[in-house]
């Protein structure tokens, strides 16, 4: 027994879609990083550089985004015969390492200054500019990438939302700095560049968190709800023992139904297919289900009774 659903062209287009946006994402990281960088340097604003450096790993995420769709994107084979979905989720916990390595960067140079301030940065109205029209882009990005992500099912996109969610609290602290050092206090644009380091750290982890959901076989998909619908189907008295797991698109299931003692081989057989059926067209996540089938006497009944027992815990 099994049922699986067709990937097929589906998923190609699923996976060409995520490149199409990577790829749109990237170019406007760069021309966000460019802006950045270059009048930080300019001006000498360790927060305004510690941003655009924030922003050019942005576009070395969309990257190893990009490589990690195209592996994942391959289909299944003799040696991943569960397919090449997880790579997905190793592109998303690499740009978390590379996160944490900009962080440190970004972290020890704002230091440096805090401890050696010399000269405060030039701050004018063209710093002003600059950071409101990237932070109005970044906000752009992010709402694109999310709606994008969830309706896609796509953690490669969903993470690389939440990092560029990061940049816009960023952008917002370091137009802070700025103004504060308009005021006359130059250590607040160190002190933005922590904050700037701290803000990656915590995408970092938030990435890392999403990966590891999928790595570690995480339930996807709460029992009760797939409970709710095998009940539905004809012949079927019990069931327990769910078990979900993959990544956020793609959902694998295994699960215990139990049927009438006296129904034949062929007939309880017939209630099985059926059960998967019934929960692959219920969630449009569900990708592939096997039924394990049970006749329900004393020994079964007590198992469906302590399933529905520990739920309740």
């Amino acid at each position: 027994m099994g049922y699986s659903k067709l990937k097929g062209a589906a998923d190609s287009q699923r996976v060409r879609s995520i490149k199409r946006v990577l790829w749109s994402i990237l170019g406007l990281n760069l021309l966000v990083a460019a802006a950045k960088l270059g009048y930080g340097f300019i001006s000498g604003s360790v927060a305004m550089t510690a941003d655009g450096f924030h922003s050019l790993f942005d576009g070395t995420s969309n990257v190893i985004g990009l490589l990690g769709m195209g592996m994942a994107g391959r289909p299944a084979d003799e040696d991943h015969p569960y397919g090449h979905q997880k790579y997905e989720t190793f592109a998303s916990a690499f740009i978390a390492v590379i996160l944490l390595v900009a962080a440190w960067n970004v972290g020890s140079s704002a230091f440096d200054r805090l401890m050696n301030p010399g000269d405060g940065p030039r701050v004018d109205a063209l710093s002003f500019v600059v950071m409101l029209g990237t932070l109005a882009v970044n906000i752009c990005i992010t709402v694109y990438e999310r709606r994008v992500g969830r309706r896609l099912g796509s953690e490669i996109l969903i993470a690389d939302a939440s990092h560029t969610g990061s940049d816009v609290l960023v952008s917002i602290g370091v137009i802070v700095g700025l103004i504060a050092v308009r005021l006359g206090l130059p250590i607040a644009d160190s002190l933005m560049g922590l904050l700037v380091a701290a803000a990656i750290v915590v995408a970092a982890l938030k990435v890392f968190k999403s990966a590891n959901a999928t790595l570690s076989d995480k339930a996807r998909i709460p029992s009760a709800e797939i409970c709710d619908v095998v009940l539905k189907v004809d012949g079927v008295l019990g069931c327990h023992d769910i078990r979900t797991r993959g990544t956020a698109s793609e959902v694998y299931v295994d699960l215990h139904i139990q049927v009438n003692p006296g129904v034949s081989v062929a007939e309880g057989h017939a209630v099985a297919e059926a059960v998967e059926k019934a929960v692959a067209d219920g969630f449009s996540r569900i990708v592939d289900v096997i039924a394990h089938l049970e006749p329900l006497d004393e020994y079964q009944k007590q198992k469906t009774k302590q399933q529905t027992v520990e739920g309740l815990i």
